[in-house]
This record gives C-alpha cells, sequence and structure tokens, in this order.
C-alpha cells in the first residue's frame, strides 16, 4: 500500500484548535470538534497539519493504487470550514438534506461553510451520521 502524503499525527486536536485564527473560526472548529466527537463516538487525530479525522478506511482506485485516510473530518481553514465526507455528496439523501442546511459550497467529498451560524447544524450532524453509516457500509473500517 502507497502512503498518502497527508498521514494521522500526534498532534493534539483540541491544542490545534485552541490556537485557530480568527477567534470565529477557532470557536466553530471547538463546536465541530464536540459535534463529531459525540456522532462518530471515535477519538479525534490530526491529519496533516490542518485536518482533524475520525477512524480510518481502507481504499484502492481502479488503476490499482491503494491507500489509508480517514472515515469523516473537519478543517477550520482561514477562508472557510471544510467538513469531509468521504463518500461525497451524490447518494442517499444528501441532495436533500444539502438543500436544507444553509449557505454551503461543494468540493468532490468536502462541504465548505464560511462559519457555523449559516447553516443548521442538525442537517449537518445528519450529513455526518449519513456518511459514516456509508463507510461503515461499503468499506473496510477501524477505529484508530
Amino acid at each position: 500500500m502507497s502512503a498518502n502524503k497527508t498521514q494521522a499525527t500526534r498532534i493534539d486536536p483540541v491544542e490545534f484548535l485552541s490556537g485557530v485564527e480568527p477567534a470565529q473560526r477557532r470557536s466553530d472548529g471547538l463546536v465541530l470538534l464536540e459535534m463529531f466527537n459525540g456522532i462518530t463516538d471515535l477519538k479525534p487525530k490530526m491529519w496533516g497539519p490542518s485536518m482533524v479525522g475520525y477512524g480510518r478506511y481502507r481504499y484502492q482506485y481502479e488503476s490499482g493504487r491503494k491507500g489509508e485516510y480517514f472515515l469523516t473530518g473537519f478543517s477550520p481553514r482561514r477562508q472557510n470550514l471544510s467538513v469531509h465526507i468521504m463518500p461525497g455528496y451524490q447518494w442517499g439523501n444528501m441532495q436533500a438534506n444539502l438543500s436544507k442546511l444553509g449557505k454551503h459550497k461543494l468540493g468532490k467529498s468536502c462541504l465548505y461553510i464560511n462559519k457555523l451560524s449559516d447553516i443548521d447544524m442538525a442537517v449537518l450532524a445528519n450529513i455526518v451520521r449519513e456518511g459514516l453509516d456509508y463507510m461503515y457500509t461499503h468499506y473496510h473500517t477501524s477505529a484508530e
């Protein structure tokens, strides 16, 4: 299995989030940490210098390349918050949930939010839960 560029680190997620600037991004990051901790029932780990991830899953591309990455997570980036839902947003109830979420933008498996006050947190929690359910059903996962 080839190693991904982004790997889990030993940095404490709370320590990382406590140093995030600006203050609103730090506050939103700490709220997301609490929410993800409750939803996932997994211990958060830092992945790379700025992503808080939960669990692990193994994948294999059609090319044969294999790897491991976190199941779900988030990053309090300077421009916005990014929420990582690894199966993406084109399956199940995702489109219906996204229509009720509030102000956001999408990447392939990233949901970009300016600030948590722009969205419905209950809808975000549903999105995270559904993403985890999909990952547990379709991939080899672990709590590490």
